[in-house]
């Protein structure tokens, strides 16, 4: 608990109704009623739900600490010291979590206990009660703020972000492969932080649809509320996986990754075409949908040797290198056989079988490896056999490894970037890009920067001040 001024001043006065602060959940003002009459403390929250393991039973929940603007909400987490039965001065009983934080009043600061309900429709969102109280507090029910009045307008601003403590977030990794390392790494780093961290096969999700209350469900239940959500999503169910994102994306859940950046990523042509949109430097390519176009397809290119690439290929699979004319001519039509979608693309010698991998996260590149393809394989990627070293780049190579993951509206990307002689070729924008290879070429705790951006995401935002309140 944080350390606290001692309850030793005499006569510490406080009227019926207090302007109070909880630092520790992210509550820098908010109105409290003091009522001597009740035993426990409230705090008004919504979205109470416990999580983590038994052992270190954790609850998550929000406060809109302003009342009448729910379009304001504090997300905040706290770990659970006890569940109790609370009678309401109405004579209801209710089964609330409770938690320990420490209030600020004035210029005093002590700990006390909160239990958690919902009742939104309260006019106070903090009821202080006499177990809160030290025995040299006096209240006065005929008096209003005794103690300095403080002002929602922090919430109006940046430094509603800046107050926010760091808290245990609840977090899910969607991934079918639960023992790859990229998704070992997430778990082990978010729990060594202190959050809880769930990994979902995304292909066992399904949704239900509605227009009051989308919901994702697994294993026959609701999914709960996460703060944030990391996507894995393998190319083999980019539809499905997307589908389960934007249903995340709907109930205003945190995805690292976006599914609308993640489906454009996946396919070679829209993926050039936005890179050409943001006039963002990549190899010559051409796309056609008739066989009669080959011999213009390949001339738009600088005709061979090229590179004939299926729209959907991964991993360097599905990628061929054409060094003559007639060869090219051959690929294509087998292509065509095959009723596969492809594309034609400049073959970028000087590249001599390498490319650079930036990996960014938010919105800045935090590593970069060599990749060198296998004696005699022009591809580079460490999946077909090559290997990677740690490499520094330029800063036109770094600005367009950036730009182009801010162009897919992408936190999390790897951007696999050809050195040419007029400058950097983005050659893909990886929207799951493993880590295994980054981590182990850099030296570096990528798992570590991405938990850094999250933290740094999850924080609240300001809203519009609109109509003034006390």
């Amino acid at each position: 608990m944080t350390e606290h001024t001692e309850l030793a001043l005499p006569g510490f006065r406080l009227g019926w109704e207090e302007w109070i602060s909880l630092p520790e959940l992210g509550l820098p003002a908010m109105k409290a009623k003091v009522d001597t009459g009740a035993k426990t403390s409230a705090l008004h929250a919504f979205d109470i739900e416990p999580f983590g393991p038994a052992s270190r039973p954790k609850v998550r929940f929000a406060v809109h600490p302003i009342p009448g603007r729910e379009d304001l909400s504090i997300p905040c987490s706290a770990t659970v010291v006890d569940r109790r039965e609370v009678t309401s001065s109405n004579g209801d009983s209710e089964w609330r979590y409770v938690i320990a934080a420490d209030i600020v009043v004035g210029e005093r600061r002590w700990p006390i206990e909160l239990t958690l309900t919902h009742r939104g429709g309260m006019a106070y969102r903090m009821l202080l009660g006499r177990q809160a109280l030290g025995e040299d507090v006096l209240v006065s029910p005929v008096d209003s703020f005794c103690q300095p009045i403080l002002s929602y307008d922090v919430y109006h601003s940046q430094r509603v972000r800046e107050v926010a403590p760091a808290r245990v977030l609840r977090v899910a990794v969607l991934s079918r492969e639960p023992h790859n390392y990229s998704t070992a790494r997430l778990v082990a780093e978010g729990e060594a932080r202190g959050h809880v961290v769930e990994v979902i096969d995304t292909a066992r999700c399904y949704m239900a649809l509605d227009a009051l209350a989308p919901e994702v469900h697994y294993d026959g239940a609701r999914l709960p509320r996460y703060d944030a959500i990391i996507p894995r999503i393998g190319a083999s169910v980019t539809a499905y996986g997307t589908a389960v994102i934007r249903q995340f994306e709907t109930i205003g859940t945190y995805c690292v990754n976006g599914s609308e950046g993640i489906t454009a990523s996946r396919d070679k042509l829209h993926a050039h075409q936005i890179l050409a949109r943001h006039r963002i430097g990549m190899p010559t390519t051409a796309f056609a949908a008739s066989p009669k176009d080959t011999g213009n397809l390949i001339s738009l290119v600088g005709g061979a040797p090229l590179i004939v690439k299926l729209l959907e290929s991964t991993q360097g699979k599905g990628v061929v290198l054409a060094e003559t004319t007639n060869a090219a001519e051959s690929v294509i039509s087998a292509f065509r056989g095959l009723k596969a979608s492809f594309l034609v693309q400049r073959f970028i010698k000087e590249a001599a079988g390498e490319d650079i991998r930036c990996l960014v996260v938010g919105s800045k590149v935090v590593a970069a490896m060599k990749r060198t393809g296998a004696e005699g394989d022009f591809r580079s990627n460490l999946h077909q056999g090559g290997y990677a070293v740690p490499v520094k780049i330029t800063p036109q190579e770094r600005e367009t490894a950036v730009r182009a993951a801010r162009a897919f509206k992408l936190n999390l990307a790897g951007v696999d970037v050809l050195r040419a002689h007029d400058g950097p070729k983005v050659l893909e924008v990886n929207s799951s890009p493993g880590l295994e290879g980054i981590e182990k070429a850099s030296a570096k705790n990528i798992a570590g920067m991405l938990y850094d951006e999250i933290e740094k995401r999850v924080r609240p935002l300001p809203v519009p001040k609109g109509r003034r309140r006390r």
